[in-house]
């Protein structure tokens, strides 16, 4: 017997356990970026977009954000872009509430870095906060540039709103008190720290979880495709505030992963956004994991 169309996608979330911890991938949504925004030969780029079934212009790119719970503090890492981002983001609070999370549960917020894709779904649409009892961490590095008023002076007019958005975001949380600079190997919570990666921004940080035999990183924004960048890791994307320390970095994070066989996630790998790295000729692989239940 027929039975009516649903025309609805699963909730956005997939949890993993590290050691003790466990750890929530939530899905804020996704938005598209162009082939002419990564940097390298044309040639090569559309042969690994056709072999992987993408179009040069609109590439579907995920945007993921992290729930750690480490049974004594629930720490959230990144936010997604919001409510007044774009229409095919801000999707954090229905993914969260789909999970069984409320927002005011939230201890602790870490922000890998300041962009648009990633700070703004501190607020609620209104401007107010979305994460009413959690200290919010964002680098001292990344806030001294965002909140500079001569550096968006000096920036170009379309990345301008990128610092307005950054501000905004973290108004309400200063106000009340509850934001705070970190550095290079923070401890935010029992086997939660941050590992300090410039170059994609200048306080661009990840977030490592170790936790008994587990270990997981969050690596942030240091891919932006990777269909493009896995393979082509000297591909930069135009958003790299200092792309030649943005590659060189993604080269390390991409040795260190497939060397030691690490556990990994990103801002903009495909949902659920968990795999694993594997050096191939000049480059690398990337091999996601196999759903499980936990």
């Amino acid at each position: 017997m027929a039975a009516p169309m649903s025309g609805k996608q699963a909730p956005g979330f997939f949890r993993l356990k590290v050691g003790d911890h466990e750890v929530t991938v939530v899905s804020d949504g996704s938005l598209t970026l162009d082939a002419s925004l990564f940097a390298g030969d044309e040639a090569g780029a559309d042969k690994l977009l056709r072999d992987a079934h993408l179009p040069k212009v609109g590439i579907p790119t995920p945007l993921n954000t992290w729930l750690i719970n480490t049974g004594g503090k629930l720490v959230l890492v990144d936010t997604g872009g919001g409510q007044n981002f774009a229409p095919s983001v801000g999707r954090l609070p229905e993914n969260l509430a789909a999970a069984g999370v409320d927002p005011a549960s939230i201890d602790d917020v870490v922000i890998t870095h300041m962009h648009p894709d990633h700070i703004p779904g501190l607020t609620k649409a209104d401007g107010s906060m979305l994460f009413p009892n959690a200290v919010v961490h964002v680098h001292g590095d990344d806030h001294g540039f965002w909140t500079s008023d001569e550096i968006r002076g000096k920036a170009p007019e379309e990345f301008r709103g990128f610092f307005d958005m950054a501000k905004g975001a973290i108004k309400p949380y200063a106000a009340a008190g509850k934001l705070q600079m970190y550095k290079d190997g923070t401890e935010f919570a029992p086997g939660v720290r941050s590992v300090f990666l410039p170059g994609h921004t200048v306080g661009h940080s990840m977030v490592r979880i170790t936790s008994g035999t587990g270990d997981f990183l969050i690596f942030g924004d240091i891919v932006h495709c990777a269909a493009l960048q896995f393979a082509h890791p000297e591909r930069s994307v135009a958003f790299d505030t200092d792309p030649a320390l943005a590659l060189a970095n993604r080269k390390k994070v991409f040795d260190m992963v497939a060397t030691d066989k690490l556990l990994f996630s990103g801002g903009h790998l495909p949902f659920p956004a968990v795999g694993r790295a594997t050096k191939v000729g000049t480059g690398y692989a990337y091999v996601p994991v196999l759903f499980s239940e936990l």
